[in-house]
């Protein structure tokens, strides 16, 4: 073999190495990461109750405002009531708000927050208990996303696995997963996952920041080697030839 026919071969089988190399590297970055199926923000949820049964005679709120704690929502007109404070089976103090002699009282808000629903406009009348808003607590804005994992993918995540989210606007921001609730059907595991992260807890619950909204969650799996990609191809292949 001549020196410029070898020089040839070598070329060739350092070419053939590389290939196989970016190929390999390419293929474990793949088995790395798992994407979600479906993915929204969410947050948690109070809900505005009022203490006596009565008429609403004030709405001092719409979906989407933001409120702090203490402030007030509604102001409903309670008969019964004014009949308790009247034969003292109760006070304005038990109540722990500012409560006229007709019965008149305040429904404060009691958590900061953004107002997600309100349920009951003025004129309505509301039962003791009844839910007169909802509001989404500020702060604990997060993503609950869908995934569909094989076992060997469901075993490289667990609580604090890295993820990332693709919001609405094309940034990508930094999450940590906190909770995993799964279920497995025909060999792949459906997991609802929650993800954490600062960058969206300090956002305001408003316009594109709300419950509701879709994003995309990936999830960065356990690493098991530079090789392990591979090898997990080829057991899926010897298992499915039934070696």
């Amino acid at each position: 073999m001549t020196w410029p026919n070898r020089i040839r071969l070598v070329l060739g089988l350092m070419g053939v190495l590389l290939v196989v190399a970016v190929c390999t590297v390419a293929l474990n970055q793949r088995q790395l990461r798992a994407e979600s199926t479906s993915a929204s923000m969410k947050a948690e949820q109070f809900s505005v109750g009022t203490i006596y049964a009565g008429t609403i005679i004030e709405q001092a709120v719409e979906q989407g405002d933001v409120v702090a704690t203490g402030q007030m929502l509604f102001r409903v007109r309670s008969p019964l009531l004014a009949r308790d404070l009247a034969s003292e089976y109760v006070t304005a103090a038990d109540l722990g708000v500012a409560v006229e002699p007709d019965g008149t009282f305040p429904v404060v808000a009691t958590v900061d927050g953004t107002v997600s629903e309100v349920l009951s406009p003025v004129g309505d009348f509301s039962q003791a208990g009844a839910v007169l808003a909802t509001v989404d607590r500020a702060g604990t804005l997060k993503v609950e996303a869908e995934f569909i994992l094989t076992p060997r993918d469901y075993g490289r995540i667990a609580a604090g696995s890295a993820a990332e989210i693709l919001l609405p606007d094309d940034r990508t921001i930094q999450g940590t997963v906190t909770d995993i609730d799964v279920d497995t059907l025909d060999g792949q595991a459906t997991s609802l996952i929650e993800i954490e992260s600062a960058a969206l807890e300090e956002q305001a619950i408003e316009g594109l920041y709300r419950p509701g909204t879709p994003v995309r969650a990936t999830l960065h799996l356990r690493d098991d080697g530079p090789f392990a990609g591979a090898m997990d191809v080829l057991r899926d292949f010897l298992r499915k030839i039934g070696i």
